[in-house]
């Protein structure tokens, strides 16, 4: 899964909602087909995507009676091809070319390329097969999108068209219910980790270790703002030590990701001694949990968002985390917050926070039962609501 997106706290002991039953979308459309058909009971499910943690943690470990399509694969694309393709699934053409062999389609990203008429047709396509469309609401902004517009367009088009919305926390379902008028049913995050990484012991070490990640420094991110602020504050904590982590890309001016002056200005930080400096590539699965456990807190840089996947892994491992004012990181999972948003950063909160973090550790960590018990919840939610559509 190497390093969660965005999307980024739903509560520990049961999936809260704000309604199973949503508005009827599916009902006595002239020209349908009968969506459900297998005898056995199996609910076939073509989910965009299939192969990403989040959904695949959709579905209990003994598995269940749904079932998820495997991602196609884009023509041309090699087997060991690491690089993100637009899912076919969204071709309108796969849907008509492929109704009969899923029940529900569900769409959680991936449809950054898409425009809103290409959506538009996707949703067409959708209900002349008789095919009901269930779309899990992760991002009410897009972390890699400067302009907010765009992705607005988007929802306009999924909200209004879902047969069913669910999403992460209450306060992203009251936006929903503000902005569209629809409601959608709240169900927390899967754990990230695997379930033996829940178990694995913190290691120990005689250092506060406080970490952010710039990565590739995508358009949501402000990281130098923050790292002043933390560079200072961690010097007047004892023991405490500031680790910022940054993908090469940024400092590549032929690369997509280039954010010229900010390796420069966190080199010169790490020469005067105000912090750690590792610029790496991508960390895989085992080396973001090796990464992230050695840290005591977590300190998120964003600006905007709404949900977060890395969050969830540091609660999963017992890492703290400092996450921003912006989105609704708070109601996912415990964490300590400060203010940051687009109109700027509050220092003197996020020195608060820090303080808070340093005094109060160690940080909150997942209760590996419940947090697999919570998975079966949710995934049982899912079920039903699938069966309930059909």
């Amino acid at each position: 899964m190497a390093e969660p997106p965005a999307h980024h706290r739903p509560g520990h002991s049961a999936a809260r909602t704000t309604g199973v039953r949503q508005d009827e979308r599916t009902a006595d459309v002239p020209g349908r087909r009968s969506a459900y058909t297998p005898a056995d009971g199996t609910i076939r499910v073509a989910s965009v995507p299939a192969n990403h943690v989040y959904v695949r943690h959709l579905s209990p470990p003994e598995g269940d009676r749904v079932t998820r399509l495997a991602d196609p694969r884009p023509c041309g694309a090699s087997s060991g091809s690491q690089q993100w393709w637009p899912p076919v699934m969204l071709d309108p053409g796969w849907v008509d070319e492929h109704a009969d062999s899923f029940d529900v389609f569900h769409l959680h990203f991936g449809f950054d390329a898409q425009t809103p008429s290409s959506l538009d047709d996707l949703l067409a396509a959708l209900r002349r097969n008789g095919k009901p469309l269930v779309y899990t609401v992760h991002d009410l902004v897009n972390p890699h999108h400067h302009d907010e517009g765009e992705h607005r367009a988007q929802l306009d088009v999924l909200v209004p068209g879902a047969d069913r919305l669910i999403t992460l926390t209450p306060g992203a379902a009251r936006e929903i219910a503000t902005r569209w008028g629809r409601t959608a049913t709240v169900l927390p995050h899967p754990h990230v980790v695997e379930p033996d990484g829940l178990l694995r012991p913190r290691p120990s070490h005689d250092t506060f270790m406080v970490g952010l990640h710039a990565k590739s420094i995508r358009p949501n991110m402000d990281p130098l703002p923050v790292v002043r602020v933390l560079a200072d504050a961690v010097a007047e904590l004892p023991d405490a030590v500031l680790r910022v982590d940054c993908h090469p890309d940024v400092d590549d001016a032929e690369s997509h990701w280039y954010a010229p002056g900010v390796l420069d200005e966190l080199r010169g930080m790490s020469r005067e001694g105000r912090l750690e400096l590792s610029v790496h590539d991508y960390f895989d699965d085992d080396a973001l949990w090796d990464y992230l456990i050695g840290l005591d807190v977590s300190v998120l840089p964003y600006r905007f968002g709404t949900h977060s996947g890395w969050l969830e892994a540091c609660y999963d491992l017992g890492t703290a985390v400092i996450a921003p004012s912006c989105g609704f990181y708070a109601q996912q999972r415990p964490c300590f917050t400060y203010g940051h948003d687009r109109r700027g950063l509050d220092a003197a909160s996020l020195r608060d926070a820090l303080r808070t973090a340093y005094e109060e550790r160690p940080g909150p960590r997942a209760d590996p039962v419940e947090r697999g018990a919570e998975r079966v919840r949710v995934a049982r939610a899912h079920e039903l609501l699938y069966a309930d559509l059909l």
